[in-house]
């Protein structure tokens, strides 16, 4: 189940308040809210305010600022791709797309297993569709995805050695 499921159900048991009573009271259908409950349908934060707001309750969403818990690797490499996003664009993609290729193939020869391979093929399909967005994201995100697919980029050599040792200083 959900979180905002759970959260739906909680009320609902808060406030004595059935599947069916509740459908009656918002307009959505008793299947509908039998799948929010169950975790098979994805609830929005609208869709639950809107639910709870028939049970007398409201949804409060709390957004706060997390820095990430980041290896020294991590973080140097991180520090790293961000200069590239930094300086990438079309025309540098379209610049830089042979050496991201033959380092993809370069890396493709010297790594084995998972989750490695997957996002060579991940890197593979960014870099052909021209997917600027998608590259960026896993230049500069901080979740466990981006982090593994930094940890085999095809970005090597993009970067001068002024540029480079600039960063990796900064980040000791």
């Amino acid at each position: 189940m959900t979180m905002r499921g759970e959260l739906l159900r909680q009320v609902m048991h808060e406030t004595r308040t059935s599947q069916s009573e509740l459908s009656r009271l918002s307009g959505v259908h008793q299947p509908s809210i039998s799948q929010f409950l169950s975790g098979r349908v994805e609830l929005s934060d609208e869709q639950l305010d809107r639910l709870l707001s028939c049970m007398g309750r409201r949804l409060e969403v709390v957004r706060r600022i997390v820095e990430p818990e980041l290896t020294r690797s991590e973080l140097r490499s991180w520090e790293l791709h961000r200069r590239i996003s930094s300086h990438l664009d079309r025309d540098a993609l379209s610049l830089w797309r042979p050496t991201m290729e033959g380092n993809l193939t370069h890396l493709r020869d010297h790594v084995t297993g998972q989750p490695h391979e997957r996002n060579l093929d991940r890197w593979h399909l960014l870099i052909q569709n021209g997917d600027l967005n998608g590259i960026k994201r896993a230049l500069t995100g901080l979740e466990r995805d981006s982090i593994e697919m930094r940890e085999v980029s095809p970005m090597r050599g993009l970067l001068s050695q002024e540029e480079r040792s600039e960063i990796l200083v900064r980040a000791s």
